[in-house]
């Protein structure tokens, strides 16, 4: 590629023939006409409208936001279409292999594209970059059903026009790491989003636009408005002569003293105003009694809603003090009386046309309590009466450019005024010298509000928009973008070539909610119903949504991701939750949908690496999960067989392949936590209900079949063309990779006693302080605590000091012990040393001290069965995990449901095997 293919990023003239899925039309005005009408018709058919996901809104506002057929503000009817013309077909025979890859989300959150829109949650650009670059060829077709403000369509199109100093640096670190050279060139991307505000977003970042046109239009509009409204933000300097510009107006809410009853300006008394904090303490300017905001009484007036004709009582909010600029220099003061007579005037006008009056669905709302408590019922309450007016004549005149695209980006522009300009911006002025900030994720109003110009917040954006776009824009055909739920995607069957997705995070933020005051001017809002959160901390809310709901709604989306993958081709997930359950959730909805996870890695923010998670306990930071649809074979294979040794072994074979044979770190050699035979068990099982089978063998007779099958190294399962390159790697480095276990239940006790007593078998009193260290906070809540000696005796041996000393203590004794080394299993002295020590049974013993444990959990396991209380309040995973496992086998899914009902729901959710078998049992009985 010569330089100016990185240089030329502008989009092409749209004054000439124009190319589309293709047709060709004489002007890119043209294909939007021809387009717009074809929608226009759909609209008017009630099928359409019945597609799950539908936005709500007008076939007018719906055709004003859609740019067809790249974008719709509903679902896109032209998508299938797009990835047939633009994708490959699904070819059986097409040779294509990758291993997992862990990626850092918080790179590039400082670039000027990825900072050119704002939204609530946002993975950037330059981050997923290197996932595209490695999973997918040019040309190949990438999807984001949850794409938010659609970074993925921009990363897809950075792999095409990416300036050479990235490529370079890409290069260098994959050539370090021993990959081949990235294959540079544009993807194409298919993006979906329940919201209609997020996928304006997405679309005006993806389709093409004249950067000049805008930059010329942005400036006539700020121009206009000035003209227009100017005088509503003019102020008097304090020379009493000199006009001057008002930045913005602090308003303070008005309490009352609790001993004297006067009034409390709160900003005119709590703001230090050398420091520019709100002090916890202050006196009151009537009483002099010391009060701090908590013993403050908020007072409240009664106003006429000219509007709605409601009364609403809002809080007291007075003007307290105006920002200024003459020229370069800022100023402040309190506002005069012809600052007062000037909110008078302002106050007596009609609101503007073009702002939306919209009730807020308190019904559905998290934050209903917050915003009545604040006077706040529709959506022109955000905004005092200048900012509404500021607000309407921008939106107005952004409506009115004859251009399409710079229209759509004109309102790209100014609708990221809209928080700002609301009451929503708090006086904050010792946060990064701004002062309009908002708090992210809440409708909070803050006692202390920043009323800002329209050249305040727009002014700045404007240059750092033209500047970022002109640097980088989106080429043409290069995104489909589509309003809907991801659950019901209008895609052909195995059409995509790679997902990368960010999907809701549960609990943490209500994205229907927060989008819907952006969705209110442009008239088309979201399908709240579908938005994929968790609430279950509001019982008396209509639409509350728990952990279970949530994660039905992933495991329909993860459906949808399934169908349309092709096999064999992988998905990225990243996932950012504290919460165990929500994690497990997810994950269960990925393997219920078919995928196979083939690695979770979690960023380590203070060393800029990722390490492997095995258990939701570790869920704290990022997680970047890899997974892959299995290809045809496999499957057919698994049709043909069925729930045999066979089909279990050919899944292991089919999985091993999809993993990393070497993971280095700081030139070390990292553990692959997907090749320990504990997970690579559980991923079979998962395998194998996914299929509605039995498993065919325990998880001892698996790991006897994994060691005479596959060769190990390290505690890790390889394919035997794989070995070589691992002894290669293992060879140059020092030390061996170990893996990290999280001690937070039965089963992982029993793992990380399995690990300590290879290495070193040991007596009671040498395990007992070692594992007490392992028992800290991440001990699940209802999980029975068991004792040491009873995890011992159920799953180890311990030599009694009679006979030979087993071979698995006589080599640990002779490699750590001088004075042993070279003594005959039978001598005194060892026997002596080896006396009371615990090991791990070799493979035979093994397996039967698994019979008879399993036998005593199924044994309690019928203890809980015949449990007649409302919950059991503690109880061991282990039993229940067996007692599952067997029901399943035998097709008893009401055993399964009844039990489950008896454990608190939170144990249930935290718990992946528990919530797989219980997620399909439910699922068997509802199909029958």
């Amino acid at each position: 590629m010569n330089s100016t293919d990185t240089l030329d990023l502008r989009s092409e003239s749209t004054s000439g023939p124009v190319e589309c899925l293709g047709q060709t039309f004489p002007s890119d005005q043209a294909r939007r006409e021809h387009y717009l009408k074809l929608l226009a018709e759909k609209l008017k058919g009630p099928e359409f409208r019945k597609q799950e996901g539908f936005p709500q809104g007008t076939d007018e506002a719906i055709l004003a936001m859609s740019d067809p057929p790249y974008y719709t503000a509903c679902p896109n009817p032209w998508l299938a279409e797009f990835v047939e013309h633009y994708g490959k077909p699904y070819d059986p025979q097409h040779t294509y292999n990758r291993e997992p890859l862990a990626i850092d989300v918080s790179v590039g959150k400082t670039d000027a594209i990825y900072r050119a829109h704002s939204y609530h949650t946002k993975v950037p650009h330059l981050a997923i970059v290197p996932s595209i670059l490695h999973y997918t060829q040019p040309g190949d077709i990438v999807l984001d059903g949850f794409s938010g403000s659609g970074m993925t369509g921009v990363a897809a199109q950075w792999c095409g026009i990416a300036p050479a100093s990235y490529r370079h640096e890409i290069e260098m670190a994959w050539k370090q790491e021993g990959r081949k050279a990235p294959q540079w060139g544009a993807r194409r991307v298919v993006l979906n989003d329940l919201s209609p505000a997020a996928t304006f977003i997405g679309a005006n970042y993806n389709i093409p636009f004249d950067v000049d046109a805008f930059a010329k239009a942005g400036k006539q509009l700020l121009k206009e408005v000035e003209q227009e409204i100017g005088w509503m933000y003019e102020t008097l300097h304090s020379d009493g002569k000199t006009k001057a510009r008002i930045e913005y107006t602090v308003w303070s809410e008005v309490f009352s003293c609790p001993e004297c009853a006067g009034e409390v300006n709160f900003l005119d008394e709590a703001l230090d105003t050398e420091s520019k904090r709100v002090r916890e303490s202050f006196p009151c300017p009537h009483c002099n009694v010391v009060l701090t905001k908590k013993k403050l009484d908020r007072l409240y007036i009664n106003t006429l809603d000219k509007v709605t004709g409601e009364t609403l009582s809002t809080p007291k909010r007075v003007p307290s003090l105006i920002a200024y600029r003459i020229g370069k220099t800022k100023y402040e003061k309190k506002p005069d009386a012809a600052d007062l007579a000037l909110q008078q005037r302002i106050d007596a006008m009609p609101l503007h046309d073009d702002v939306p009056v919209v009730a807020f669905p308190f019904a559905d709302m998290w934050e209903a309590p917050r915003m009545r408590d604040k006077g706040i019922s529709h959506t022109h309450h955000m905004f005092l009466p200048r900012a509404a007016q500021a607000m309407g004549l921008l939106w107005t005149k952004a409506q009115t450019h004859p251009d399409t695209r710079v229209r759509a980006f004109l309102l790209f522009t100014v609708e990221q005024a809209i928080w700002g300009m609301t009451v929503l911006a708090r006086y904050a002025p010792t946060h990064f010298s701004q002062v309009n900030q908002y708090l992210a994720g809440v409708y909070y109003v803050s006692s202390q509000h920043a009323e800002c110009s329209p050249w305040y917040i727009l002014g700045g954006k404007l240059d750092r928009l033209v500047k970022a776009f002109q640097k980088y824009h989106a080429k043409p055909e290069g995104a489909a973008v589509t309003t809907g739920t991801a659950a019901q995607l209008p895609l052909p069957d195995d059409s995509i070539d790679y997902i990368f997705t960010d999907p809701p995070f549960g609990e943490n933020l209500p994205y229907a909610e927060l989008n819907f005051i952006v969705e209110a001017w442009h008239g088309v809002t979201t399908q709240a119903k579908l938005d994929a959160i968790v609430d279950r901390a509001k019982e008396n809310r209509a639409a509350q949504k728990s952990v279970e709901d949530y994660r039905k709604l992933m495991a329909d989306c993860f459906s949808e991701y399934f169908r349309v993958l092709k096999p064999g081709r992988w998905m990225t997930v990243v996932f950012s939750n504290t919460q165990a359950a929500v994690w497990n959730g997810l994950q269960t909805a990925m393997q219920q949908a078919g995928f196979v996870v083939a690695n979770v890695s979690a960023l380590d923010k203070k060393q800029g690496s990722f390490k492997a998670v095995t258990t939701a306990v570790a869920v704290k930071q990022d997680l970047v999960i890899s997974a892959y649809k299995p290809n045809g074979g496999l499957e057919q294979r698994f049709a043909q067989r069925g729930a045999t040794p066979e089909s279990a072994w050919d899944f292991v074979q089919t999985h091993l392949k999809q993993l990393p044979v070497v993971k280095m770190r700081d030139g070390e050699l990292e553990f692959v936590a997907e090749r320990d035979p504990r997970i690579l068990f559980d991923r079979m099982v998962a395998w194998f209900v996914r299929h509605s089978a039995p498993v065919p063998f325990s998880s001892q007779e698996f790991q006897d079949g994994l060691r005479s099958r596959f060769p190990d190294r390290d505690g890790m399962v390889f394919l035997s063309d794989q070995v070589a390159e691992y002894d290669k790697k293992r060879a140059q480095v020092a030390q061996a990779p170990q893996m990290d276990l999280f001690v937070s239940d039965e089963r992982s006790a029993i793992d990380w006693l399995t690990d300590f007593l290879k290495r070193r078998p040991s007596t009671y009193q040498e395990v007992h302080p070692e594992l007490t260290a392992q028992l800290g906070a991440g001990w699940k809540k209802h999980e029975a605590k068991p004792e040491l000696m009873a995890l011992l005796e159920n799953n180890f041996l311990k030599y009694d000091g009679t006979g030979e000393v087993p071979s698995q203590i006589h080599s640990y004794l002779s490699t750590n012990h001088k004075d042993l080394r070279g003594l005959e299993k039978s001598d005194p002295r060892l026997i002596a040393k080896a006396k009371d020590r615990w090991f791990v049974p070799d493979p035979n013993k093994a397996q039967d001290l698994e019979k008879k444990r399993e036998k005593a959990l199924l044994k309690e396991f019928q203890v809980y069965q015949a449990f007649t209380g409302r919950r059991l309040k503690e109880f061991r995973l282990e039993v229940l995990r067996a007692g599952f496992k067997e029901a399943w086998g035998k097709k008893d899914y009401q055993t399964i449901i009844a039990v489950a009902k008896k454990i608190p729901d939170e144990a249930l959710q935290e718990d992946e095997k528990l919530l797989l078998w219980y997620d399909q049992a439910m699922t068997r009985t509802e199909e029958s």
